[in-house]
């Protein structure tokens, strides 16, 4: 019985190894080849889509660049790959992208059954109506009998198809598979309204012929936490995701901007010593240099920077800060110590 009793750890043991070297590496593989490949969303105004000059922009871009900052200390080491909502998940399980930050909702069955890690929300959102002005239409109940323009493959669809249920309306559903097709379906007409995450009816607004010949409704039908997701079982590669975005939170808490960061390299505050890397010890926790928290704000900058210019109040899709302010502000944006 003593002889089995240290197998058996011993077997356990070699078996967790075995399991850690078949799913770890992320951050080795993206060391070798000199950038993080990023799954975004290449046609979605403010979140992810190339500008006339064919530069990426975006909130969900930056993340993915805050990512490559805290690895090579070089925002610009990122290559993006468009992805659809039909293929996201798929080129993430792959191996195709090394994370996906693509406006993607966590849930159970996504965390689970597709083997994905979401890490800290960079948007909390919800699904609304988008819909010609000219209908009338001033709630998202009047909309018995509507065509509804929809993504396929989303929670978007499922929702959709909850909300009309238990509000005993009816639906004629438009599926149409990538947002460019889908907003040129509604813009021509061939729905009565087109049902996303707010956040992604105001990006499509904002590129309509005529912005102002369209709402978005009051209604909030779902809650949609939009999250970076990275594969299941490498817990490095999850970590340095996770606390990238992280550092954008918790540098805006801290009052850290792009524009100050120098400065505050030189002050007396032990967890701004701690967050900027004056006083070490994060960055070997990551297995990253000691300044990753520095690189991120210095290039891409701290939270409230990343939102206001791709997405906030003065951008052409006029979003407050709601849900996405700092939990001082009322909002949900909280970080734990970095410590």
């Amino acid at each position: 019985m003593r002889q089995l009793q240290k197998v058996v750890p011993t077997m356990v043991a070699a078996l967790c190894l075995t399991a850690g070297v078949a799913t770890a590496g992320t951050l080795d593989d993206v060391k070798a080849k000199g950038f993080v490949q990023a799954g975004v969303n290449g046609d979605l105004f403010g979140f992810g889509k190339p500008d006339e000059k064919g530069e990426w922009q975006g909130l969900d871009v930056d993340t993915a660049r805050a990512v490559a900052a805290a690895v090579f200390g070089d925002a610009r080491k990122v290559k993006y790959t468009p992805l659809t909502a039909k293929t996201r998940f798929t080129a993430l399980q792959s191996g195709e992208v090394d994370v996906l930050t693509r406006n993607a909702t966590q849930t159970l069955t996504r965390d689970t059954d597709l083997g994905l890690d979401f890490v800290q929300v960079n948007y909390y959102d919800g699904q609304g109506f988008l819909i010609p002005s000219k209908l009338g239409v001033k709630s998202a109940k009047d909309l018995d009998g509507a065509t509804v323009c929809v993504l396929p493959g989303t929670t978007t669809e499922q929702n959709v198809a909850d909300y009309f249920r238990v509000n005993n309306m009816k639906m004629s559903p438009v599926v149409i598979e990538n947002n460019a097709e889908l907003a040129k379906a509604f813009f021509a007409g061939r729905c009565d309204c087109l049902t996303s995450d707010a956040s992604q009816l105001a990006g499509i607004r904002a590129v309509a012929p005529n912005p102002a010949d369209y709402e978005i409704l009051p209604e909030i039908i779902s809650k949609e936490p939009l999250a970076p997701a990275v594969r299941h079982g490498d817990n490095q590669w999850k970590d340095i995701v996770n606390y990238s975005v992280l550092a954008m939170i918790e540098a805006e808490e801290l009052g850290i901007t792009t524009n100050n960061v120098d400065d505050m390299l030189t002050s007396t505050d032990p967890r701004i010593q701690r967050f900027l890397g004056v006083t070490p010890g994060n960055g070997k926790a990551l297995g990253l240099e000691e300044k990753w928290a520095y690189n991120v704000v210095k290039q891409v900058g701290n939270y409230s920077e990343v939102f206001e210019r791709n997405v906030g109040v003065n951008t052409p899709l006029m979003l407050k800060r709601g849900l996405n302010a700092l939990w001082t502000n009322g909002g949900l944006m909280y970080s734990p110590p970095f410590k």
